[in-house]
């Protein structure tokens, strides 16, 4: 069994915002779209460590994700720590929407081999204003070929020249979903998130910020995920499949974000987190790919793997949360798994409140720990699908000392 001594602390997210909704004010639609995401999101994350009380000098080193192409990327990881406010070095991690998961994993390496004792994790994307980049193509008659957006991307996978939303299509027919099911458990797990924002467990690492356009004037504060509505079952039922058990209320929308949080050791972290008595410990982590075009499939062979690996079961579990686009992937893995996925993403999930791949599965590691620890400890499984056919799955342990 992997038996990794770095604890995560810190744990901080910035609310995300969706883009597109007639619901909200315009600023409330654009504040994130008109701001160079990586710049925001370092200086976000120096905001975040000054009211979490950690000094932004005892981090060392920093790993960034993000998916979406975004201006100075090249610079990557150093650029973003002077946006922080630290001159460390670091760097880029990318994996479609593991890249969250991954950038925590590999933070742990970083303290695991001892090359530092403070590593910091940022995640961000911005899919709602994505860039158009250009890429020659000398081989084909066209000299150049432009590509408008990540969206482009997810209508065509060059491997299979199946769409993500086909993916899920695919998956349903051949496990006979019903869609009643599915709309049922999309119904639920908008339950479950809007539970979880009223009852106060969201306001505890969320952290509101002033949004400011390059003069420096305010564009307007984020203070919540914006562009999550509440649904009924019936307006679930009554809208239009776009693929078998697939219509717009059962599957994510673009949104914007970032989310950030330090690894260290466990005597580094008695020393500095603001809540010294709680270790997290990472156990083990699984990658694993599906046929093609199974991509709901992907994470389940992937925690099957990773349980069967260390031991465990889905039952050692006390906190069971994932990276869902679709509500197609949760209703195939209850099936396969054999497990209730209503006891799954009790405090919400990606399908409600957005898909910026990169800050996903980060916001859903640290929202699951959260838990946890309301939980008094335990095993917590965070699972998710990465592009075509990609699963991934990794299971950390939290300990409660205090109690």
């Amino acid at each position: 069994m992997m038996d990794k001594k770095a604890p995560v602390f810190g744990r901080a997210r910035i609310p995300y915002g969706t883009w597109g909704s007639s619901y909200f004010p315009a600023w409330q639609m654009s504040a994130l779209a008109e701001v160079n995401i990586g710049q925001f999101a370092g200086e976000a994350m120096n905001r975040i460590l000054g009211l979490r009380k950690v000094p932004r000098s005892e981090m060392g080193y920093l790993v960034i994700g993000s998916t979406i192409p975004w201006h100075w990327k090249f610079w990557n990881a150093p650029l973003v720590a002077s946006c922080v406010g630290s001159r460390i070095p670091g760097y880029h991690v990318e994996q479609a929407c593991a890249t969250g998961l991954q950038a925590v994993v590999v933070a742990a390496a970083e303290v695991d081999n001892g090359s530092e004792d403070v590593v910091g994790v940022l995640t961000f994307d911005r899919t709602s204003d994505s860039p158009v980049g250009v890429f020659p193509e000398r081989r084909t008659y066209e000299r150049t070929q432009a590509l408008t957006d990540v969206w482009d991307n997810f209508g065509f996978d060059p491997a299979t020249g199946q769409a993500m939303i086909a993916c899920a299509g695919l998956t349903a027919r051949k496990h006979k979903l019903d869609r009643k099911e599915v709309d049922e458990l999309a119904y639920h797990r908008y339950e479950q998130y809007f539970e979880a924002r009223d009852s106060g467990f969201l306001d505890r690492v969320l952290v509101p910020l002033e949004v400011l356009n390059i003069q420096g004037r305010p564009l307007g504060r984020v203070e919540e995920d914006t562009g999550v509505r509440k649904v009924t079952l019936n307006g679930l039922r009554a809208m239009r499949e776009l693929d078998t058990c697939v219509t717009g209320g059962t599957q994510t929308h673009a949104s914007d974000g970032m989310a950030t949080l330090l690894v260290t050791t466990v005597e580094k972290a008695r020393e500095i987190s603001p809540r010294p008595e709680i270790d997290i410990q990472f156990i083990g982590k699984a990658e694993t790919r599906a046929l093609p075009s199974l991509m709901p499939e992907a994470p389940v062979l992937a925690v099957q793997k990773l349980l069967k690996r260390i031991g465990l079961t889905m039952q050692d579990m006390v906190v069971v949360k994932n990276h869902n686009p679709f509500a197609v992937n949760d209703v195939v893995f209850s099936r396969l798994m054999n497990y209730d996925c209503h006891k799954m993403n009790n405090t919400g999930c990606p399908l409600v409140w957005g898909h910026p791949q990169g800050p996903t599965l980060t916001r859903v590691l640290i929202e699951a720990l959260e838990e946890a620890v309301d939980l008094g400890g335990g095993y917590v499984l965070i699972f998710g699908c990465a592009a075509g056919d990609i699963g991934i799955a990794a299971i950390f342990k939290v300990t409660d000392g205090g109690k």
